[in-house]
């Protein structure tokens, strides 16, 4: 087997293991994600290239199902309307992006979960401040972390409007964007258990 191969799947094993110390924080994400959904709320997705995958992969889990026949969830990605998308890229600017349409929807009582593996994209950064001062819980997927905890992990610009940062300890594009695609799908299972009515211990910490 080619070396290259063993090293690569070497990175997307400790990606893993370092990806366990997200667990309670995304535990808290998907508590308050029922939270909005138990209180009529949205979610919004947004991210740029891949991680606009991602953010429609998640919406698309929650407005269909993920395991389990339940109602479907209101989800929406930011990323797939290309009249939209091209009106603000053309008549504002490639930054304003996803703040416009946040501006335009996003209210207090939804969430907003950005995926950006760097947390630099200034799309991704200017969105979540919209959602924050548009009084949305707003959820961070990024990169750079540093294993097990360690200390000295400088957060990027994107996570000072984050309720909740999930920074993936990896610097790599490739396992960062495979640890939001655990993430993604972990959050589904949590949130779609709650739905379908499969786990009672699932409380929305909010009202």
């Amino acid at each position: 087997m080619h070396d290259v191969l063993t090293r690569q799947l070497a990175d997307h094993l400790r990606a893993v293991e370092g990806t366990r110390g997200l667990l309670p924080a995304l535990d808290r994400v998907a508590k308050d994600l029922i939270g909005v959904y138990s209180g009529d709320g949205r979610l919004y997705t947004f991210g740029n290239g891949g991680s606009a995958a991602d953010a429609q992969h998640l919406a698309a889990e929650l407005v269909g199902r993920y395991l389990r026949e339940r109602r479907p969830l209101a989800a929406v990605s930011l990323t797939t309307d290309p009249s939209v998308v091209s009106c603000i890229a053309n008549d504002y600017d490639f930054g304003d992006l996803f703040a416009r349409q946040v501006q335009a929807l996003a209210r207090p009582g939804d969430m907003v979960a950005a995926f950006t593996t760097s947390g630099r994209s200034p799309n991704v950064v200017r969105g979540l401040a919209a959602a924050r001062a548009a009084g949305a819980v707003t959820v961070l997927f990024t990169g750079g972390g540093r294993h097990g905890g360690e200390a000295g992990r400088k957060e990027p610009p994107a996570a000072e409007y984050a309720d909740h940062v999930l920074m993936v300890p990896a610097t790599a594009t490739a396992r960062i964007q495979e640890m939001h695609l655990l993430l993604l799908h972990l959050l589904s299972e949590q949130v779609d258990a709650w739905a379908a009515g499969t786990d009672h211990d699932l409380a929305p910490s909010r009202p």
